[in-house]
């Protein structure tokens, strides 16, 4: 949170970073709160593991679906207004979903939930765009992400810790109370938009802009690579609390859910990611972050506490740090911020609830020796876009230049 009140950033700069470090914490702890109690559930409803997966992967699927309309329509009614709705109908539906009756109610409501979120992911990182300054949009950017890792921590950790003593309904009711609180603190804090400029939305002028997007191929690189990379980093984590309460770990649930304090390590590598993305260019911090995602992948292969423990941690600073920088990137070359970032998080959210759910089908296969080889796939995927990426900035660098532009 000290970056926040960081030299030379203003009053309203600051009120933007704050409320949407905010929106963060409601939003990854309302969309990842299943993750703790899959196998919960599964003992609950006497689900398989990718049946009760399904919890997480429904929620990010339809936010996908939705994430792109949403956009558009914040181009058109302006961004804070979406993001408030969103906020506040996620909340609510969340304060339902304890009282679902069965495991086929509680998807759907996860489901609807997933579309209730879309306002915030959809519209945040164009109004970070769009109200802050180029300078220190890697910075703000960062603090916004260490916001969803802080948020995707408390909404695993806090069911954990309580699975032990009650059940999981009352756990999912704990998350959904304090997203509600975080919720309160974010619509209070929430600045107007001051350069927002409405856009049309008629078919076809989205339509234009969709193919502008998809036509640029340093955008086409960054979708893939959330994309493959966010699919990779759900489903260790869909499957790290199987791994850990089954032999030979043998831990608790709630042992085994001290897992997601890891999530910290996202926290510390978000707004450094994204301040040495602004000093060192993106591509060489990008390149840095998939490396360190690969070594945590080997690490974690061991069935030694130690090195899972070490390796989930290298996972998680290098696909947070990953995620910050590829985020700001889109920002500073999208040629319409708005639909840059919707198309950036469709790919994000369609490959955690794609990939996230596959991943139930390789663990059930072999265990997390399948799981990791799966995830290493998607980790050789993300090595090729960020290969392709850097061969694009060198082409494009200034001629005479010693180095790409830090672009």
């Amino acid at each position: 949170m000290s970056s926040i009140d960081a030299p030379g950033r203003t009053a309203h700069e600051k009120r933007i970073t704050t409320a949407l470090f905010a929106a963060g914490l409601t939003t990854f702890a309302s969309m990842y709160s299943a993750q703790a109690l899959l196998p919960s559930l599964s003992a609950a409803f006497g689900a398989t593991p990718a049946r009760a997966a399904l919890a997480v992967s429904l929620t990010t699927g339809f936010l996908a679906l939705t994430i792109v309309p949403i956009g558009v329509l914040s181009g058109r009614i302006g961004r804070t207004r979406v993001m408030t709705v969103s906020a506040i109908l996620t909340a609510v539906i969340g304060l339902l979903l304890p009282f679902s009756p069965s495991l086929d109610v509680l998807l759907a409501g996860r489901a609807v939930q997933g579309v209730a979120l879309a306002g915030i992911p959809a519209v945040s990182m164009a109004y970070l765009a769009e109200e802050v300054g180029a300078a220190g949009l890697g910075t703000a950017m960062g603090i916004y992400v260490a916001g969803n890792s802080i948020g995707g921590l408390a909404g695993r950790l806090l069911p954990a810790f309580l699975l032990d003593a009650v059940s999981w309904r009352w756990a999912q009711a704990a998350v959904a109370v304090a997203a509600a609180l975080c919720t309160i603190w974010f619509v209070r804090t929430l600045p107007p938009s001051r350069r927002f400029v409405a856009q049309p939305a008629g078919i076809r002028s989205v339509r234009g802009e969709l193919a502008v997007h998809l036509s640029h191929r340093r955008l086409l690189a960054l979708f893939g690579l959330a994309f493959v990379l966010v699919g990779g980093f759900v489903s260790l984590y869909n499957f790290l609390g199987y791994r850990l309460i089954h032999s030979p770990f043998g831990l608790s649930s709630a042992t085994a859910g001290l897992v997601f304090v890891l999530y910290l390590a996202g926290t510390v590598a978000s707004p450094t990611a994204g301040r040495l993305a602004d000093r060192l260019g993106h591509i060489r911090v990008l390149a840095a972050a998939v490396a360190t995602m690969a070594l945590g992948l080997l690490v974690s292969l061991p069935d030694l506490l130690p090195t899972v423990v070490l390796g989930q941690l290298l996972c998680t600073a290098g696909f947070f740090g990953a995620h910050t920088v590829a985020g700001s990137w889109i920002g500073a070359i999208a040629p319409n911020r708005g639909t840059g970032s919707s198309l950036y998080l469709f790919a994000f959210y369609a490959g955690s609830a794609i990939f996230g759910g596959a991943a139930g089908i390789a663990y059930a296969w072999h265990g997390w020796a399948a799981l990791a080889g799966y995830v290493g796939i998607l980790l050789v995927v993300a090595t090729a876009l960020v290969t392709a990426l850097a061969v694009g900035v060198r082409r494009d660098a200034p001629a005479g230049s010693l180095s790409p532009a830090p672009v």
